[in-house]
């Protein structure tokens, strides 16, 4: 099925959760803010959201430094 993470469509496993989108982009679970169709979605939420197809997906990974 494809959604859109980001501007790019994605092919991901039907079925396949919020936190599994994250963990399948490499990204860790703890590390990103998720947004699906203009509304933040919550960490704990994330196991239990059902991707659909066409939804789009703004993904941002937080990054440590100085």
């Amino acid at each position: 099925m494809i959604v859109t993470v980001n501007g790019t469509e994605t092919d991901v496993p039907e079925g396949a959760t919020a936190e599994d989108l994250v963990t399948l982009l490499g990204h860790r679970t703890d590390r990103v803010a998720l947004e699906i169709d203009g509304e933040i979605c919550p960490r704990y939420r994330r196991a239990s959201t059902v991707l659909r197809p066409g939804q789009r997906v703004e993904l941002v990974s937080f990054v440590g430094g100085g």
